[in-house]
């Protein structure tokens, strides 16, 4: 999407933009602030809740923005935990998906940035079916709007890991982030958000230089070049060298720890060997390891590893010195994966 087509997207403009837009409308500047108050905080699905905006502006605005609102076509609940995943509908018919995951710190969403992916990773249901677009900035928003409004339930962390390669879809991203934590808005802090990369490195770079105070997790999932470029098509381009480099250049430049995830799949990155090179790997570095043990896909043949192994495997990297954690699963018995339930949707469909 273009630049000016950008800005004909309401929910995507931020308040400043918002009143510029106002301006060129003729209209008061204050009714910026008041749209945006119903964007970004009551929320509102379409103009005609908006009580105090003129008849006369909503056609203006109905005239000249387009209004993202996703619908929801499926939902799943987990017997087991009570998480929730999400299929959305956008605007021209395209799917994505996001989960609410409840915590005793209060409750986490995951969202999509892009329909589809690009990246290729072979334990991924995701990237099946390649990429079909970047989601923007409203789009990304909207997921966690819609699960507030249907759960009536307040969203506390905003995990940017679902369907989709977060920095390939860099500047939707950023603009994002700053409406999500716009005070104006839902005032999510920037350290309760994390964003996941499977490690393009001129981006993560670039992101460093933001100087946000997000959390950037890098999926990671061997500790060398060669197992690594067998599950990661990215691999091929970017070493672990240059990636561990960039990883202490971002904690240089934010002060916030990189987290690695680190799927584990039974017989291909969990053995005794692995935790050696992984250990030498991280070794220097200030972070933290996120064990997962990994979904199985049916058109994959990966298995993840038992939580024996998985907590052997967590023991004997801490022995080195290593901060880890196995991450809590959640939505084991509902399409938990990423992209599982989008795909086993369309595949009904089909």
């Amino acid at each position: 999407m273009t630049e000016i087509e950008l800005e004909r997207d309401i929910k995507s403009l931020t308040l400043e933009q918002l009143k510029e837009q106002m301006k060129s409308m003729s209209e008061k500047p204050y009714r910026a602030k008041q749209l945006y108050e119903w964007l970004h905080v009551k929320l509102a699905r379409d103009y005609e809740e908006m009580t105090n905006i003129p008849k006369t502006l909503k056609e203006k605005c109905r005239e000249n923005f387009s209004f993202t609102a996703l619908s929801v076509v499926k939902v799943q609940e987990s017997k087991k935990d009570g998480t929730k995943k999400f299929l959305f509908e956008l605007s021209d018919g395209n799917l994505v998906e996001s989960v609410l995951m409840r915590y005793k710190h209060g409750n986490s969403v995951c969202i999509s940035s892009q329909v589809g992916c690009r990246m290729g990773c072979r334990f991924c249901a995701s990237t099946l079916d390649g990429l079909e677009r970047n989601l923007l900035p409203s789009e990304m928003l909207d997921q966690i709007y819609s699960i507030t409004l249907l759960t009536g339930e307040r969203v506390s962390n905003v995990v940017v890991m679902g369907t989709g390669e977060p920095l390939d879809n860099y500047d939707n991203l950023l603009k994002f982030i700053t409406l999500l934590t716009d005070e104006n808005g839902l005032n999510i802090s920037q350290r309760n958000i994390t964003v996941s990369t499977c490690g393009i490195v001129p981006k993560m770079r670039q992101l460093a230089e933001e100087k946000l105070q997000i959390t950037l997790a890098l999926s990671l999932h061997a500790a060398t070049d060669e197992k690594r470029r067998s599950l990661m098509p990215i691999a091929n381009k970017y070493s672990l060298e240059e990636l561990m480099e960039t990883c202490a250049y971002y904690f240089e430049m934010t002060g916030r720890r990189i987290t690695f995830e680190y799927s584990l799949i039974s017989g291909v990155n969990d053995t005794e060997e692995d935790v050696k090179q992984l250990s030498s790997l991280v070794g220097e570095l200030n972070c933290h390891i996120n064990l997962i043990p990994v979904n199985p896909v049916r058109e994959r043949n990966y298995i993840g590893s038992d939580r024996t192994a998985a907590e052997a495997f967590k023991n004997k990297l801490e022995k080195n010195g290593i901060n880890v954690t196995i991450r809590r699963e959640m939505g084991r018995d509902i399409d938990g994966a990423c992209g599982q339930l989008r795909r086993s949707h369309i595949t009904k469909q089909s």
